[in-house]
């Protein structure tokens, strides 16, 4: 028993707690007291005093006890908030800690350390990297090329399961580098979408100042850009105004401002909710379909279109669709180009075996789009200077249309 007692003076008995040295005359309510402190931390409330000898003395402290606790609970509640924030700020590049150029410096030196990689290699890479960022023009060491060719080649010859395969105009894979892991999935995802158009005579007067792929910290400015024109001041305002020099991940939102800033006629959907059974979106699957049909109806089982590919985005990466099959079965499947996938690997795409089981690494089915929310970034022809300043005022309102 760690409850200690001592006489008055008029014969009663004090009961003093070992904890906070509360004293009063009745065992009872001490021993309850003592086991408030002995709950798991449970701050001891007011009420807990009322009937301990009514004593002033008791009830100061009480109130006493009662403000730490209640200042240590707020200032634990604003550090978690602080602590919650900070790696919020990491997760999305927000932090300070640097951009393309940092990282890639960073991660060049850690494969130094582990021997990994020559000190020479280090300094032949790190020259070209600057010289690359200089002229804000993307070196083109991830990028992998004829992949489309490819399987147009490989679909005139399959014969086993699909119907009907309708593909993209030629477009370049990018994969994540050295500099922009972990974040760069929506810049990488651009240059594809941008390695097409730059094919495409329609878009020629929109990229005459863009004759070359651009570098990451370049499409960042570039975004800026768009954001000094009017487009999407909200968006705009989560960024701080500021993307160069930063890990900032992007989204669909800024593809479309981006987009619409060079004159880019495009739309930018929101399927906010599955649409079929366990979470699927048949419904994106169609749309898709619909987009590389229309104007390309005819009974040609391949189908090579004019049709630049489309921004793909869900929470925390996105991708680049390239094409749909259609099965025999009636069941659709996209093809996907994948930033996270290696260029070795979309090398295997070049030499496309028989059985097509290479396809894999693009093929996803709608029982493999199960994320709650997709939006897509579709580009279809060029605006007028009257289109694309009632677009950009549009953008200071709304910018997605959410498909039912």
């Amino acid at each position: 028993n760690l409850i200690s007692f001592s006489g008055t003076g008029n014969g009663e008995q004090l009961y003093e707690c070992p904890m906070c040295s509360l004293t009063c005359t009745n065992i009872k309510i001490l021993e309850e007291h003592v086991d408030l402190h002995l709950e798991e931390g449970i701050p001891l409330s007011l009420e807990c005093y009322s009937g301990v000898g009514g004593n002033t003395r008791d009830l100061e402290l009480a109130q006493q006890l009662q403000t730490e606790e209640d200042k240590w609970q707020r200032s634990e509640g604003e550090k978690r908030e602080r602590e919650e924030f900070k790696k919020l700020q990491r997760q999305y590049g927000l932090d300070n800690s640097g951009g393309y150029k940092q990282q890639f410096l960073k991660s060049m030196e850690r494969e130094v350390d582990r021997g990994r990689m020559q000190p020479f290699e280090y300094h032949k890479r790190k020259a070209d990297m600057m010289e690359s960022l200089a002229f804000g023009i993307d070196d083109g060491k991830t990028k992998t090329s004829g992949v489309i060719e490819a399987l147009c080649k490989y679909y005139q010859n399959e014969n086993k399961d699909v119907r009907r395969v309708w593909l993209s105009a030629g477009v370049d894979h990018f994969h994540s580098s050295l500099g922009d892991r972990g974040w760069g999935c929506g810049y990488r995802n651009f240059q594809m979408l941008l390695s097409s158009l730059l094919q495409n005579s329609l878009y020629s007067d929109c990229l005459r100042d863009t004759t070359l792929i651009p570098s990451i910290p370049k499409i960042q400015s570039m975004i800026e850009d768009a954001w000094r024109e009017g487009f999407d001041p909200h968006g705009a305002s989560h960024f701080n105004n500021r993307l160069h020099g930063s890990k900032a991940w992007i989204g669909a939102c800024e593809i479309y401002s981006l987009l619409t800033s060079l004159r880019m006629k495009c739309q930018i959907i929101d399927f906010h909710k599955p649409t079929g059974p366990m979470g699927t979106h048949p419904r994106l699957f169609e749309w898709v379909l619909h987009y590389y049909s229309t104007d390309n109806e005819g009974g040609a089982k391949v189908v090579c279109t004019s049709k630049p590919p489309i921004y793909l985005q869900h929470q925390g990466h996105s991708r680049t669709i390239v094409g749909i099959e259609e099965k025999k079965n009636k069941s659709l499947c996209l093809l996907l180009f994948d930033p996270g996938c290696s260029s070795q690997e979309m090398q295997k795409l070049l030499k496309q075996n028989s059985d097509g089981t290479n396809l894999k690494l693009l093929r996803k089915f709608v029982g493999s789009l199960k994320e709650k929310q997709y939006q897509i970034v579709a580009v279809d022809g060029v605006l007028s200077l009257e289109e694309k300043a009632a677009r950009c005022r549009a953008s200071q309102v709304l910018t997605s249309e959410k498909i039912p």
